[in-house]
């Protein structure tokens, strides 16, 4: 089971509320700081899961936790006809609309406020759903994962991108180094929010990978279930089934 990790100590309100605020607080250099944070290898990682959707042939996608729309704008490859990302934050949708507009893709995808945890979708809606970096950020991982397993067609392909922890020497410990130490510098140097990096290395640090994750994966009701780590294992794709 994971542990609860809270993105502001300080803060009464709860970790979905706590998320929001976050996240419309960094949504300005969120872009930028992905891409140092992980030195760009994170643009490699979204691509692999593209050409692992684009090989079930999807009409329609949902990527839930969107955030400013990079998964969502990548899957435009797969040739699917509708694809809708989803975050519960506002500041980060904003962003990634201007992206979409930027890119004239407006009309191919739809940016949509709304709580993973209650997706507004009839059952059976999509024949891919895709989620990256955002499952740790889940307030109930269990009740997310089950709504995401409703709204995904019978036979329909569900991807996870999420951070995973290294077991191998010596990367295990620079990857508990990294994002112990520099990566709520980085986020303090430029985004002059240290906690929210510093909740992010924490909420990866304690959310459960390979799998433990896939045993989770396979409680809510999902089949085929795959874990293929990435980097040295600093981030893993899963792969299921409905």
């Amino acid at each position: 089971m994971s542990k609860t990790v809270r993105p502001y100590k300080d803060s009464d309100l709860g970790k979905k509320a706590q998320v929001t605020k976050m996240f419309d607080t960094i949504s300005g250099n969120y872009d930028g700081l992905n891409r140092v944070i992980s030195l760009g290898i994170d643009i490699k990682w979204r691509n692999r899961v593209v050409k692992l959707i684009s090989a079930a042939n999807p009409t329609s996608i949902l990527d839930i936790a969107t955030g400013t729309g990079d998964l969502a704008i990548a899957m435009v490859k797969t040739g699917a006809k509708k694809i809708v990302g989803l975050d519960i934050s506002t500041g980060m949708l904003e962003v990634g609309k201007v992206k979409i507009a930027d890119k004239n893709l407006s009309k191919t995808i739809e940016m949509v406020v709304g709580d993973s945890e209650n997706l507004p979708f009839e059952d059976n809606t999509f024949d891919a759903i895709t989620v990256a970096f955002g499952v740790r950020n889940f307030e109930n991982l269990d009740k997310g994962l089950a709504e995401i397993y409703r709204v995904l067609q019978p036979s329909g392909t569900f991807a996870v991108l999420e951070t995973s922890v290294p077991a191998k020497t010596p990367f295990k410990q620079g990857y508990k180094i990294y994002t112990k130490y520099m990566l709520p510098l980085i986020g303090k140097i430029f985004s002059k929010d240290q906690s929210a990096y510093t909740y992010l290395s924490e909420s990866a640090a304690v959310f459960p990978y390979g799998q433990e994750f896939n045993n989770i994966l396979s409680k809510i009701g999902f089949i085929a279930i795959e874990h293929k780590p990435q980097t040295f294992g600093v981030a893993t794709i899963y792969v299921a089934t409905k």
